[in-house]
């Protein structure tokens, strides 16, 4: 059973989250994608609002999608939020998943920063996701350099194998140009985020009058 793990502050959820995660889910016949919203997130600098909106938010943009599901874990446990300690609760929760841990190309070139970051590639695989837009990376650069002779890498299938067995998988999705400060901005600034976000999570927004000035 593979089982997709999307993390993100989702400040807010956004339609370039949705279909990132729509388009892994089918790609890799996912059992599901979980979407886990951080609580106190340890590499953002914006201001984040209360995670409990951003976790109501998250649960109205999945609402009628059957393969979507959202976890408070991150909520619920006191402190910053890591990954790898939220990949932890998630496999004793399912101990015969097969994990794979959506996060964008940006994101895994500072991996090295995270916390425990070398023992996350022995607890999931990672799907990378690229855009028109990403940083270009040549792959002998992806990896960071302590942990490197630790995999190999696959031409053809444009993935690392970890001497674990995990697996580090670039795939290329549609490009939305859209991001969660732009959504903001245009909050703050008056302007109307239709058909940016789902119609429940930017009539969230306007009535608990997130983002405004």
């Amino acid at each position: 059973m593979n089982i997709g793990v999307y993390g993100g502050t989702f400040n807010p959820i956004h339609f370039g989250h949705l279909r990132t995660a729509e388009e892994i889910w089918h790609q890799f016949k996912l059992r599901q994608v979980i979407f886990v919203p951080s609580s106190n997130p340890p590499h953002k600098d914006e201001q984040v609002i209360d995670p409990l909106h951003r976790l109501k938010m998250v649960t109205l943009a999945i609402t009628g999608n059957d393969h979507f599901t959202c976890s408070d874990l991150e909520l619920v446990r006191p402190g910053k939020s890591y990954t790898i300690e939220t990949l932890k609760e998630l496999k004793m929760q399912n101990p015969e998943a097969n994990f794979y841990f959506i996060i964008g190309v940006d994101a895994f070139l500072e991996i090295d920063t995270w916390y425990h970051w070398q023992e996350l590639f022995r607890e999931t695989n990672f799907i990378v996701t690229t855009r028109p837009g990403s940083k270009k990376v040549a792959p002998s650069k992806m990896i960071p350099e302590p942990v490197a002779d630790q995999f190999k890498w696959r031409r053809k299938e444009r993935e690392f194998i970890h001497n674990s067995g995990q697996r580090v998988i670039f795939v290329p999705v549609t490009e939305i140009n859209l991001s969660a400060s732009m959504i903001r901005g245009m909050v703050w600034e008056g302007k109307s985020i239709r058909y940016l976000t789902p119609r429940r999570v930017r009539e969230y927004i306007i009535e608990n009058a997130l983002y405004q000035k």
